[in-house]
Protein backbone atom coordinates (compact mmCIF):
# COMPACT_ATOMS: atom_id res chain seq x y z
CA UNK A 1 0.00 0.00 0.00
CA UNK A 2 1.81 2.84 -0.75
CA UNK A 3 0.17 6.44 -0.46
CA UNK A 4 0.38 9.66 -2.17
CA UNK A 5 2.42 11.23 0.63
CA UNK A 6 5.23 8.00 0.26
CA UNK A 7 5.04 8.98 -3.29
CA UNK A 8 5.12 12.75 -3.07
CA UNK A 9 8.04 12.45 -0.86
CA UNK A 10 10.02 10.28 -3.17
CA UNK A 11 9.26 12.26 -6.15
CA UNK A 12 10.63 15.64 -4.60
CA UNK A 13 13.46 13.94 -3.31
CA UNK A 14 14.61 12.94 -7.12
CA UNK A 15 13.62 16.11 -8.80
CA UNK A 16 16.67 18.00 -6.26
CA UNK A 17 18.81 15.03 -6.30
CA UNK A 18 18.86 14.24 -10.12
CA UNK A 19 19.14 17.94 -10.88
CA UNK A 20 15.95 18.41 -12.51
CA UNK A 21 15.95 21.35 -14.30
CA UNK A 22 13.86 24.28 -16.61
CA UNK A 23 14.05 22.86 -20.29
CA UNK A 24 14.96 18.80 -19.15
CA UNK A 25 12.97 16.41 -21.75
CA UNK A 26 12.65 12.65 -20.78
CA UNK A 27 12.70 9.93 -23.15
CA UNK A 28 10.40 7.62 -21.97
CA UNK A 29 10.94 4.28 -23.38
CA UNK A 30 10.02 2.39 -19.98
CA UNK A 31 6.53 -0.18 -19.53
CA UNK A 32 4.29 1.65 -17.19
CA UNK A 33 3.18 -1.34 -15.46
CA UNK A 34 6.11 -1.48 -13.47
CA UNK A 35 6.90 1.33 -10.63
CA UNK A 36 10.39 2.25 -12.79
CA UNK A 37 8.21 3.83 -15.85
CA UNK A 38 4.79 4.53 -13.93
CA UNK A 39 6.56 6.53 -11.20
CA UNK A 40 10.03 7.07 -11.16
CA UNK A 41 10.48 8.39 -14.82
CA UNK A 42 7.01 9.71 -15.03
CA UNK A 43 6.91 11.25 -11.94
CA UNK A 44 10.31 13.44 -12.14
CA UNK A 45 8.76 15.03 -15.73
CA UNK A 46 5.53 15.91 -14.38
CA UNK A 47 6.66 17.58 -11.39
CA UNK A 48 8.98 19.47 -13.00
CA UNK A 49 6.72 19.70 -15.65
CA UNK A 50 8.99 19.02 -18.80
CA UNK A 51 8.01 17.16 -22.13
CA UNK A 52 8.19 13.43 -22.54
CA UNK A 53 9.03 11.57 -25.70
CA UNK A 54 6.77 8.53 -25.61
CA UNK A 55 7.64 4.76 -26.47
CA UNK A 56 5.47 2.22 -26.16
CA UNK A 57 8.08 0.09 -26.52
CA UNK A 58 12.00 0.52 -26.66
CA UNK A 59 12.97 0.36 -30.62
CA UNK A 60 17.43 1.03 -30.24
CA UNK A 61 17.36 2.78 -33.69
CA UNK A 62 14.02 4.79 -32.92
CA UNK A 63 15.46 5.83 -29.24
CA UNK A 64 18.79 6.69 -30.92
CA UNK A 65 17.10 9.08 -33.56
CA UNK A 66 15.31 10.97 -30.70
CA UNK A 67 17.98 11.13 -28.44
CA UNK A 68 19.71 14.56 -29.83
CA UNK A 69 15.89 16.12 -28.33
CA UNK A 70 16.01 14.77 -25.07
CA UNK A 71 18.47 15.21 -21.68
CA UNK A 72 16.85 12.65 -19.53
CA UNK A 73 17.13 8.80 -20.21
CA UNK A 74 15.96 5.88 -17.72
CA UNK A 75 16.45 2.52 -18.78
CA UNK A 76 16.95 -0.93 -17.15
CA UNK A 77 20.40 -2.68 -18.18
CA UNK A 78 19.28 -4.34 -21.02
CA UNK A 79 18.17 -1.62 -22.67
CA UNK A 80 21.70 -0.37 -22.60
CA UNK A 81 23.05 -3.26 -23.71
CA UNK A 82 20.71 -2.85 -27.11
CA UNK A 83 21.93 1.19 -27.43
CA UNK A 84 25.42 0.25 -27.34
CA UNK A 85 24.72 -2.61 -30.29
CA UNK A 86 23.30 0.70 -32.58
CA UNK A 87 26.08 1.68 -34.96
CA UNK A 88 24.54 5.03 -34.83
CA UNK A 89 24.84 5.54 -30.60
CA UNK A 90 27.34 7.50 -29.52
CA UNK A 91 28.27 11.00 -28.41
CA UNK A 92 26.80 12.69 -31.35
CA UNK A 93 23.62 10.95 -30.68
CA UNK A 94 24.25 12.38 -26.98
CA UNK A 95 24.87 15.69 -27.53
CA UNK A 96 21.79 17.15 -25.78
CA UNK A 97 21.67 14.62 -22.65
CA UNK A 98 21.88 15.73 -19.33
CA UNK A 99 21.06 12.11 -17.51
CA UNK A 100 21.62 8.30 -17.66
CA UNK A 101 19.86 6.45 -15.16
CA UNK A 102 19.87 2.96 -14.51
CA UNK A 103 18.35 0.31 -12.11
CA UNK A 104 15.59 -2.23 -11.60
CA UNK A 105 18.73 -4.94 -12.39
CA UNK A 106 22.40 -5.34 -11.89
CA UNK A 107 24.02 -3.18 -14.83
CA UNK A 108 27.46 -5.04 -15.45
CA UNK A 109 30.69 -3.28 -14.90
CA UNK A 110 31.75 -3.50 -18.86
CA UNK A 111 28.18 -1.79 -19.76
CA UNK A 112 29.27 0.94 -17.62
CA UNK A 113 32.51 1.38 -18.52
CA UNK A 114 31.64 1.01 -22.72
CA UNK A 115 28.70 3.28 -22.27
CA UNK A 116 30.97 5.85 -21.08
CA UNK A 117 33.54 5.37 -23.47
CA UNK A 118 31.06 5.53 -26.41
CA UNK A 119 28.82 8.31 -25.15
CA UNK A 120 30.97 10.40 -23.07
CA UNK A 121 28.50 9.91 -20.20
CA UNK A 122 28.53 8.07 -16.98
CA UNK A 123 25.55 6.26 -16.30
CA UNK A 124 24.19 7.04 -13.04
CA UNK A 125 22.73 3.41 -11.29
CA UNK A 126 19.97 3.28 -8.13
CA UNK A 127 18.34 1.15 -5.92
CA UNK A 128 14.55 0.93 -5.09
CA UNK A 129 11.42 -1.21 -4.73
CA UNK A 130 8.18 -1.54 -5.27
CA UNK A 131 7.60 -1.48 -1.72
CA UNK A 132 9.24 1.79 -1.60
CA UNK A 133 9.96 3.39 -4.84
CA UNK A 134 13.99 4.84 -4.45
CA UNK A 135 16.12 4.61 -1.56
CA UNK A 136 19.49 5.00 -2.93
CA UNK A 137 21.24 6.57 -5.91
CA UNK A 138 24.79 7.49 -7.23
CA UNK A 139 25.73 10.94 -6.76
CA UNK A 140 24.62 13.80 -9.99
CA UNK A 141 26.55 16.59 -8.83
CA UNK A 142 30.39 15.40 -8.95
CA UNK A 143 30.61 17.28 -5.43
CA UNK A 144 29.02 15.13 -3.51
CA UNK A 145 31.07 12.27 -5.40
CA UNK A 146 31.91 9.94 -7.98
CA UNK A 147 28.93 7.76 -9.38
CA UNK A 148 30.91 3.86 -9.27
CA UNK A 149 30.05 1.46 -10.89
CA UNK A 150 28.81 -1.76 -8.96
CA UNK A 151 27.18 0.39 -6.16
CA UNK A 152 23.58 1.68 -6.01
CA UNK A 153 25.31 5.23 -4.48
CA UNK A 154 24.36 6.50 -1.29
CA UNK A 155 21.05 6.32 0.90
CA UNK A 156 18.62 9.09 -0.63
CA UNK A 157 17.77 12.30 1.60
CA UNK A 158 15.55 11.51 4.11
CA UNK A 159 15.69 7.71 3.41
CA UNK A 160 17.52 5.63 6.38
CA UNK A 161 19.44 2.36 4.94
CA UNK A 162 21.00 -0.20 7.59
CA UNK A 163 22.51 -4.08 7.09
CA UNK A 164 22.23 -6.20 9.63
CA UNK A 165 23.15 -10.07 10.52
CA UNK A 166 21.07 -12.96 10.57
CA UNK A 167 20.97 -11.95 14.82
CA UNK A 168 19.36 -8.91 14.15
CA UNK A 169 22.65 -7.00 14.76
CA UNK A 170 24.55 -4.30 12.55
CA UNK A 171 27.07 -5.55 10.25
CA UNK A 172 30.21 -3.76 10.58
CA UNK A 173 31.72 -1.64 7.63
CA UNK A 174 32.06 -3.80 4.31
CA UNK A 175 30.08 -6.62 5.96
CA UNK A 176 27.69 -8.62 3.80
CA UNK A 177 24.08 -8.41 5.16
CA UNK A 178 20.06 -8.03 4.76
CA UNK A 179 19.52 -4.56 4.01
CA UNK A 180 16.73 -2.54 6.17
CA UNK A 181 15.10 0.53 4.99
CA UNK A 182 13.13 3.28 6.99
CA UNK A 183 11.64 6.90 5.37
CA UNK A 184 8.95 8.50 3.98
CA UNK A 185 8.58 6.86 0.91
CA UNK A 186 8.23 2.65 2.56
CA UNK A 187 4.76 2.00 2.04
CA UNK A 188 2.60 1.20 4.87
CA UNK A 189 2.24 -3.03 4.57
CA UNK A 190 0.60 -5.59 1.98
CA UNK A 191 -3.12 -4.79 1.05
CA UNK A 192 -5.55 -6.94 4.00
CA UNK A 193 -2.30 -9.11 5.04
CA UNK A 194 -1.40 -8.17 8.45
CA UNK A 195 0.76 -11.22 9.49
CA UNK A 196 2.57 -11.03 6.28
CA UNK A 197 2.98 -7.00 6.89
CA UNK A 198 4.49 -7.80 10.59
CA UNK A 199 6.89 -10.84 9.25
CA UNK A 200 8.57 -8.07 6.77
CA UNK A 201 9.07 -5.40 9.69
CA UNK A 202 11.29 -4.86 12.32
CA UNK A 203 10.12 -4.51 15.96
CA UNK A 204 11.81 -1.32 15.84
CA UNK A 205 10.18 -0.48 12.40
CA UNK A 206 12.14 -0.99 9.60
CA UNK A 207 11.56 -2.94 6.16
CA UNK A 208 13.19 -6.12 5.73
CA UNK A 209 13.74 -5.17 1.93
CA UNK A 210 14.94 -9.45 1.14
CA UNK A 211 17.96 -7.77 -0.30
CA UNK A 212 21.69 -8.27 0.47
CA UNK A 213 24.02 -6.39 0.82
CA UNK A 214 26.92 -3.74 2.25
CA UNK A 215 27.88 -0.48 3.07
CA UNK A 216 31.74 0.03 2.50
CA UNK A 217 33.84 3.18 3.88
CA UNK A 218 33.01 5.40 2.01
CA UNK A 219 28.78 4.85 2.35
CA UNK A 220 28.44 3.45 -0.69
CA UNK A 221 25.98 0.59 -0.90
CA UNK A 222 26.34 -2.61 -3.11
CA UNK A 223 23.68 -4.86 -3.94
CA UNK A 224 25.28 -8.76 -3.94
CA UNK A 225 21.50 -10.49 -4.41
CA UNK A 226 18.26 -11.49 -2.96
CA UNK A 227 18.56 -13.33 0.31
CA UNK A 228 16.09 -15.82 -1.63
CA UNK A 229 19.46 -16.51 -4.12
CA UNK A 230 21.62 -16.91 -1.38
CA UNK A 231 23.19 -20.79 -1.87
CA UNK A 232 24.30 -22.61 1.04
CA UNK A 233 26.56 -25.00 0.58
CA UNK A 234 28.08 -27.32 3.51
CA UNK A 235 27.24 -24.88 5.87
CA UNK A 236 28.82 -22.00 4.01
CA UNK A 237 26.94 -18.52 2.19
CA UNK A 238 28.05 -18.32 -1.20
CA UNK A 239 26.33 -15.28 -2.77
CA UNK A 240 26.17 -15.48 -6.74
CA UNK A 241 26.91 -11.63 -7.25
CA UNK A 242 30.26 -12.32 -6.01
CA UNK A 243 30.99 -15.74 -8.03
CA UNK A 244 29.13 -14.02 -11.45
CA UNK A 245 31.18 -11.28 -10.70
CA UNK A 246 34.67 -13.19 -11.47
CA UNK A 247 33.41 -15.06 -13.98
CA UNK A 248 31.99 -12.15 -15.88
CA UNK A 249 35.55 -10.72 -15.80
CA UNK A 250 36.79 -13.74 -17.69
CA UNK A 251 37.57 -13.44 -21.85
CA UNK A 252 34.90 -14.02 -24.24
CA UNK A 253 31.87 -14.00 -21.35
CA UNK A 254 29.28 -11.50 -22.21
CA UNK A 255 27.19 -12.59 -18.49
CA UNK A 256 26.34 -14.96 -16.54
CA UNK A 257 23.38 -16.24 -13.83
CA UNK A 258 24.27 -18.40 -10.79
CA UNK A 259 21.89 -20.49 -8.75
CA UNK A 260 21.55 -23.43 -6.06
CA UNK A 261 20.35 -26.61 -6.87
CA UNK A 262 19.90 -29.02 -4.35
CA UNK A 263 22.77 -31.54 -3.81
CA UNK A 264 23.05 -35.24 -1.31
CA UNK A 265 25.77 -34.09 -0.03
CA UNK A 266 26.37 -30.31 0.42
CA UNK A 267 22.42 -29.68 0.34
CA UNK A 268 22.96 -27.32 -2.14
CA UNK A 269 25.68 -26.12 -5.09
CA UNK A 270 26.47 -24.01 -7.07
CA UNK A 271 25.07 -24.38 -10.94
CA UNK A 272 26.44 -21.96 -13.09
CA UNK A 273 25.15 -20.48 -16.64
CA UNK A 274 27.20 -18.30 -18.92
CA UNK A 275 26.55 -16.51 -21.89
CA UNK A 276 29.18 -16.08 -24.70
CA UNK A 277 30.44 -12.84 -25.94
CA UNK A 278 29.39 -12.80 -30.12
CA UNK A 279 31.79 -15.11 -31.95
CA UNK A 280 33.83 -16.41 -28.32
CA UNK A 281 33.77 -19.91 -27.64
CA UNK A 282 33.86 -20.96 -24.27
CA UNK A 283 35.29 -24.34 -22.42
CA UNK A 284 32.95 -24.92 -18.99
CA UNK A 285 35.94 -27.06 -17.46
CA UNK A 286 38.01 -24.27 -18.22
CA UNK A 287 35.66 -22.21 -16.49
CA UNK A 288 35.90 -24.04 -13.62
CA UNK A 289 39.62 -24.45 -13.51
CA UNK A 290 40.20 -20.91 -13.42
CA UNK A 291 37.76 -20.48 -10.57
CA UNK A 292 39.03 -22.54 -8.55
CA UNK A 293 42.76 -20.57 -8.74
CA UNK A 294 40.41 -17.71 -7.84
CA UNK A 295 37.96 -18.13 -5.13
CA UNK A 296 37.67 -20.61 -2.17
CA UNK A 297 36.38 -24.04 -3.23
CA UNK A 298 32.86 -24.20 -1.64
CA UNK A 299 31.87 -21.10 -4.14
CA UNK A 300 33.06 -23.09 -7.11
CA UNK A 301 29.99 -24.04 -8.83
CA UNK A 302 29.82 -27.96 -9.15
CA UNK A 303 28.44 -27.49 -12.97
CA UNK A 304 28.92 -24.87 -15.54
CA UNK A 305 26.07 -24.95 -18.95
CA UNK A 306 27.07 -22.15 -21.91
CA UNK A 307 23.76 -21.05 -22.97
CA UNK A 308 22.69 -19.14 -25.75
CA UNK A 309 20.60 -16.42 -23.20
CA UNK A 310 19.06 -15.84 -20.16
CA UNK A 311 15.92 -15.63 -18.99
CA UNK A 312 14.42 -12.57 -17.96
CA UNK A 313 11.14 -10.85 -17.32
CA UNK A 314 9.94 -7.59 -18.72
CA UNK A 315 12.40 -5.33 -16.94
CA UNK A 316 15.42 -7.34 -17.74
CA UNK A 317 16.07 -9.17 -14.70
CA UNK A 318 17.16 -12.75 -14.76
CA UNK A 319 14.66 -15.41 -13.83
CA UNK A 320 16.71 -17.47 -11.81
CA UNK A 321 13.60 -19.05 -10.59
CA UNK A 322 13.09 -21.07 -13.83
CA UNK A 323 16.95 -21.59 -13.89
CA UNK A 324 16.36 -23.48 -10.52
CA UNK A 325 13.42 -25.20 -11.91
CA UNK A 326 15.61 -26.41 -14.82
CA UNK A 327 18.72 -27.44 -13.21
CA UNK A 328 16.84 -28.94 -10.02
CA UNK A 329 17.25 -32.47 -10.71
CA UNK A 330 20.67 -32.48 -11.85
CA UNK A 331 22.33 -34.40 -8.64
CA UNK A 332 19.31 -36.12 -7.63
CA UNK A 333 20.36 -40.12 -6.36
Amino acid sequence: MLTHGNMLSNARVLKDYWGWVKGDVLLHVLPIFHVHGLFVASHGALLNGSRMIWFARFDPAAVVKRLPEASVFMGVPTLYVRLLAEAGFGREACRSMRLFIAGSAPLLIETFNEFRERSGHTILERYGMSETVMLTSNPYHAKDGERRGGTVGFPLPGVGLRVADDQGGLCPSGEIGGIEVKGPNVFKGYWRMPEKTAEEFTADGWFKTGDVGRIDADGYVTIVGRSKDLIISGGYNVYPAEIEGFINEMPGVAESALVGVPHPDFGEVGVAAIVARPGAALDGEAILATLKARIANFKVPKRVFVVADLPRNAMGKVQKNLLREQHKGLFAG
